[in-house]
């Protein structure tokens, strides 16, 4: 018998990691917290607004709209946290709309059994996605897709099982057929290595948005909202976002994405014992060294 779609938290289909009702203020903060350019987020919210108030209405003949964002980047650049964010803005932008986000553990459907993945991922996208979106609006954040949708034309079967051949092919079948059946369900599908997500994956994508590595000004910004934030507990730090240096400090950031720039604020925070005792200790000058050591640390890691 097919699990009820209103499952509650405790009894989780496999695959699905977790269940929230939107809107979530919560992530709406996430939103906030990612300084990516304000038309990137324009976009991105736009396309995911326009698959609940068209899909349902004009033909796929017209425009094969098939439900699938794809946000990829390195890590750290906040894709996963902005998809999040994505889902309550989304339902912020229909009065009344009582939307779910369910978040998929793709390395849970795994299996070394023959046959036994592509029963997985077969069973999470016909029954527990799709009952429901049969019953509310609902936002599926697929996080690190390339584990759900390898790139099969890269793949030996010497070296991958078929099983894992079939599990790709079976994502596939099961976004052509939601697609067709269920126009009130957006996918939101983040990557690290885009060049691993199949091709007819990629294909299948209504919009590809790529979440850069921070520029100087995002930089600064980043800081000083990290800054402002601990600032709430520690108000000596809140005005250290003010003072000179935090121009050079965002410059010698440049080349971090914006949880290593977080980070490095902690790692300043740790410089001495009497710092990490107090952490209103901290300076400008300590900063400044996190952050050009942090840059110099990811430098090397990328010569290797």
């Amino acid at each position: 018998m097919n699990r009820p779609a209103n499952f509650s938290v405790d009894e989780r289909p496999k695959g699905i990691q977790r269940i929230r009702k939107l809107p979530d203020p919560a992530l709406g903060a996430l939103w906030d917290s990612i300084i990516i350019d304000e038309d990137m987020k324009s976009r991105l919210l736009s396309q995911a607004v326009l698959n609940f108030t068209m899909r349902g209405k004009v033909p796929r003949t017209v425009i094969p709209l098939h439900g699938v964002i794809m946000l990829t980047g390195l890590p750290g650049t906040g894709k996963t946290s902005l998809a999040r964010g994505l889902a309550h803005r989304v339902a912020t932008s229909f009065p009344n709309g009582r939307f779910r986000l369910l978040e998929v553990e793709p390395h849970s459907l795994a299996s070394a059994a023959h046959g036994k993945t592509q029963r997985a991922v077969t069973d999470l996208f016909a029954q527990s996605i799709a009952e429901a979106a049969s019953i509310a609006p609902t936002i599926v954040l697929l996080d690190e897709v390339e584990t759900l949708a390898a790139d099969r034309a890269k793949m030996s079967l010497e070296a991958n099982p078929i099983d894992v051949h079939r599990a790709t092919d079976a994502v596939l079948v099961q976004l052509d057929a939601l697609a067709e059946e269920h126009p009130n369900l957006l996918f939101v599908a983040t990557s690290n290595f885009p060049q691993a997500v199949d091709e007819a994956f990629m294909s299948r994508c209504d919009l590809i948005l790529e979440v850069p590595l921070p520029d100087r000004r995002a930089c600064e910004r980043i800081l000083k909202d990290c800054l402002a934030g601990l600032g709430a507990v520690y108000p000596a730090i809140g005005h250290i976002a003010e003072s000179k240096g935090i121009e050079e400090c965002a410059e010698a950031c440049v080349g971090l994405d914006g949880r290593a720039i977080r980070k490095m604020v902690a790692n300043a925070l740790a410089a001495d014992p009497q710092t990490a005792m107090n952490p209103e200790r901290v300076t400008m000058p300590a900063l400044l060294a996190a952050a050009r050591s942090a840059r110099k640390t990811r430098v090397r890691e990328a010569g290797k």
